[in-house]
């Protein structure tokens, strides 16, 4: 006999492991199967019960559902009950016993019991599907008018979800909404509003409806737009309500439900925003913001406020009131008041409102809470603008110090597009960036260091004097961690080191007090470069580097100190050993370049200004001629565009290999025949791919496909429908492929009058002529042609001395049908033994496969075949064309060997 339910539960509080816990469990569950094998209808509730608490603790409970069915068929309320808890938990949408419920459903709903015909409403309001919503519709319209405020309450739930399951419905009940609004109960009306809400969100989605042609919900629900105003002020003007009251506030479930459609229909309706502006105005500033249900209507005002088409002074208090909200020691409150502000930035960027602001989200940036902190660097983004980007540069460099390791590449792309766009002058753009990079200049990117020197190259002289003497001192300064730092650093001491000897003076603006720079040695830049190429940590790139500055410093110190020009070849000379091949070779060059007497100080002059115009020309030149190449287009000589790979002829055909990916487990696209080799000795299952002993092609696809250059076979294509003009002119070598290809040809039978036909070819990925000359265009009709049936051959696979083809023919009578005959043929001198073929097709695609001839083929010098016959239906034949995966392990030479092939070429037909 089993259990009672608390039994159980007591039963399973005392296991001490999981192991236990799992016997106590199935037990039980063989307990209760054999009591619903047994049909015995005095347990059923009890059982169910039982299942419930087995499904919140994670087992499997799927053999319990008809019991819920039956259950919910009998005429007494506590077991209908039971049987309603355990359709809505142990059930989902999908469940194909859930029609078995429609009957049921409509015979509760017409229950005289308001609680059962609630358990059916609640029911279908959770699982409904399309079908019973347009059997069940009329039932809950009928509750719709009931007089009783429970039964309206959940039949505008249930509406809610039949509405959402068959939206082509919603034109006949929507009408019958307004008078809804008109009842007394606060449970009926927040379902109502959540239903015409509901109703809108559907119609939003549908593109033939706009603003500007609004559909038949939004015309009828904006005309009751007055009579929600009329609510939401009866809300805030009336006393206190103990049924209601939350927080010393008046329903605010309510007043949100109204505020959320007010929102959506005041949202591009300038007449409608009219009517309910005084009455944002009034909950706005009315409501008291000490309770969290009186900042969770605020924020549902704001939102509103910034959707509809309100007034300007409404926007400016909407701001205020998240201002508010970031100084509340919520971090809830604050991260939602950020979030907001974010969105109504992209709308409002000059807003004054915003502005005042700036130092409460600047604030953020300390907060202890990282979802708070980034929010707020968001925002400040948003904030930057000409007359305030200096302070808020700062702070974001401020903030740079102390934020994690991974923001700060991104923060310094960001400070990079701020700088740009806002500077007020160079010297200030030069400056951020150069402290920029001395903060993070590890975590830059390679595209901020560029930026960087671009901006010192197509500055004036008197900048890169400047930057210059910065840069020296920011790298004598630091510890050789800052690469990003130490690669601008050298590149501009090598380009315009000469500035360094002479003394710099200029005027800063904050403080208007001079600032100057003494003259540097020689010598002293150079041991400057050299201590820093000879730290430990010092990359390779930063050391190519500095022997290109060296390079360059010996013709801007040759006129100034010799004993630093001969330091400088002394230094490139040392770097002939290194184990860098690339070091060595610059080392080399630039030793030989520097010995030169005549075009050294040309070879070595200063770079030109970049010019960012031209740069950003070429570069969208080269974007597209990529994305050409990623879309696999090349053009001609003549203009004309052709596509390479298979995957272009293969959705021709109409069908697809990631059709094949429902089977494999494949997450892409493969090419068209693919090899893969797999040793028994190292093959391992790639991760996340289950492996099973019972499913016997569970270890086919234990590895993703790829292309094996060593069998012999690549792609395999056989383009039909792109037509290239003869060009008599081309040389041969663009009319080949270097990658070998399959051939997919019919076999014909050579006619001796037929001077001009077909000879068999490779068939490259793309299309390609195979005769130049231009007796192959004539037409074939002028030639008589005699030829037996076709038999289209494949080429699947030749390695390791096998060679494998599919022959393949059509049934006659059964155009779906058709048949392939894997040939095996030996190419080694002894046997290969234990042959096995294994093939997976996808869905659409039926197989049948027959015993093979042998599964041993004698040498090469035997002339004899191994043979294995497939039959294959194609049932979406003229959509989809016929693809497979073969799987081929055999013994050769007592090697064992596994070969994995994926054949999409198989001729239109088939």
């Amino acid at each position: 006999m089993s259990l009672k339910l608390r039994d159980l539960i007591r039963q399973v509080r005392a296991c001490k492991t999981a192991a236990e816990e799992r016997a106590v469990i199935a037990k039980e569950s063989a307990m209760i199967r054999t009591c619903i094998r047994d049909e015995k209808d005095q347990y059923r509730h009890r059982n169910v019960a039982k299942l419930l608490f087995m499904h919140m603790l994670g087992y499997p409970t799927h053999f319990g559902q008809l019991e819920c069915m039956k259950l919910i068929a009998s005429p007494h309320f506590p077991e209908k009950r039971i049987g309603y808890l355990g359709l809505l938990l142990l059930l989902s949408e999908e469940a194909d016993v859930l029609m078995l419920a429609t009957n049921s459903l409509k015979n509760d709903m017409n229950s005289s019991n308001k609680f059962i015909a609630g358990l059916a409403l609640c029911a279908l309001g959770n699982l409904g599907t399309p079908d019973m919503s347009r059997d069940l519709a009329t039932e809950v319209e009928k509750h719709l008018k009931s007089s009783n405020p429970y039964l309206r309450k959940k039949a505008c739930l249930a509406m809610s979800r039949c509405l959402v399951k068959v939206p082509e419905m919603v034109e006949d009940f929507t009408e019958k909404f307004v008078t809804l609004l008109k009842d007394r109960s606060h449970g009926v009306l927040i379902t109502v509003v959540q239903l015409m809400t509901q109703v809108m969100l559907l119609e939003g989605k549908q593109e033939e409806y706009s603003p500007a042609s609004p559909g038949p919900a939004r015309t009828a629900f904006v005309k009751l737009v007055p009579t929600l105003v009329k609510m939401l002020r009866n809300l805030l003007s009336s006393g206190f309500s103990p049924e209601h009251d939350i927080g010393g506030i008046s329903d605010p479930f309510l007043q949100v439900q109204i505020l959320t459609l007010l929102r959506l229909l005041g949202t591009g309706d300038a007449d409608a925003s009219d009517e309910m502006n005084d009455i944002l105005a009034q909950v706005a500033t009315n409501t008291e913001t000490s309770k969290n249900a009186g900042n969770a209507i605020l924020y549902e005002c704001v939102q509103t406020i910034m959707s509809v088409e309100s007034e300007d002074t409404l926007q400016t208090l909407a701001i205020n009131i998240l201002g508010r909200f970031l100084l509340n020691r919520d971090n809830n409150i604050r991260y939602v008041a950020l979030n907001t502000l974010a969105q109504v930035v992209a709308v409002h960027h000059e807003s004054a409102a915003l502005q005042k602001h700036q130092n409460t989200i600047v604030d953020c940036l300390k907060d202890p809470d990282i979802s708070i902190r980034q929010r707020a660097l968001e925002l400040i983004y948003h904030l930057v603008n000409a007359s305030n980007v200096e302070s808020l540069t700062a702070e974001l460099l401020n903030y740079l110090v102390v934020c994690p390791k991974d923001h700060k590449g991104q923060i310094c792309s960001r400070v990079l597009k701020v700088v740009d766009r806002f500077s007020p002058d160079d010297r200030w753009k030069i400056d951020t960036l150069i402290t920029m990079l001395t903060i993070a200049g590890k975590q830059c990117r390679r595209d901020v260091q560029s930026a960087t020197i671009a901006y010192i190259t197509r500055s004036d002289d008197d900048i890169r004097a400047y930057a210059v003497h910065k840069l020296l001192t920011a790298v004598r300064d630091d510890d050789g961690s800052q690469t990003g730092l130490n690669s601008v650093g050298i590149w501009c001491i090598g380009e315009y080191g000469d500035l360094l000897l002479k003394p710099y003076t200029y005027t800063d603006r904050s403080n208007e007090q001079p600032i100057s720079f003494v003259a540097i040695e020689p010598q002293v830049i150079v041991h400057t470069i050299e201590e820093l190429v000879q730290h430990p940590n010092c990359p390779d790139s930063i050391t190519q580097r500095a022997l290109t500055a060296y390079a360059k410093l010996s013709t801007r110190f040759s006129s100034h100190d010799d004993n630093a020009s001969k330091l400088l070849e002394q230094l490139v000379r040392d770097y002939k050993g290194a184990q860098s091949i690339e070091t060595q070779l610059r080392s080399c060059e630039y030793d030989v370049l520097m010995a030169l007497s005549n075009n050294r100080k040309e070879a070595l002059a200063r770079m030109p200004a970049v010019d960012l115009e031209v740069m950003q020309r070429n570069q969208k030149l080269v974007d597209g001629f990529v994305s050409d190449k990623v879309a696999g287009k090349q053009v001609l000589s003549n203009g004309d565009a052709f596509t390479h790979g298979s995957n272009h002829d293969v959705q021709q055909n109409g069908g697809s290999l990631l059709d094949l990916d429902d089977i494999f487990g494949g997450g892409g696209g493969v090419a068209a025949v693919e090899n893969e080799n797999i040793s028994t000795d190292d093959a391992s299952p790639s991760a996340g791919q289950p492996q099973s002993d019972v499913d016997l092609l569970s270890d086919i696809f234990s590895a993703p496909p790829v292309v094996d250059s060593d069998s012999g076979f690549g792609l395999s294509t056989v383009s039909q429908s792109t037509a290239v003009p003869i060009d008599l002119f081309a040389p041969q070598s663009s009319q080949q492929q270097s990658t070998p290809v399959v051939s997919v040809t019919p076999n014909v039978t050579p006619n001796p009058l037929d001077l001009f036909g077909p000879q068999p070819t490779a068939s490259a990925p793309g299309p390609v002529i195979s005769q130049n000359n231009a007796f192959s265009q004539m037409p074939a009709s002028t030639i008589p042609v005699v030829s037996t049936p076709s038999v289209d051959t494949v080429q699947v696979l030749n390695k390791d001395g096998l060679f494998l083809e599919f022959l393949c023919t059509k049934v006659s009578g059964v155009p779906e049908k058709s048949q392939v005959v894997a040939k095996f043929t030996n190419k080694t001198n002894g046997a290969i033994v234990g042959v096995n073929l294994q093939c997976a097709v996808p869905k659409y695609i039926t197989m049948e496969m027959q015993p093979p001839t042998s599964t041993t083929i004698p040498s090469s010098m035997v002339a004899s075949n191994v043979t294995q016959t497939i039959y294959v239906t194609n049932t979406m034949l003229g959509k989809k064309s016929l693809m497979m995966k073969a799987k081929v392990v055999f013994t050769v030479n007592g090697n064992k060997v596994e070969h994995l092939v994926t054949c999409s070429a198989f001729p239109s037909g088939y």
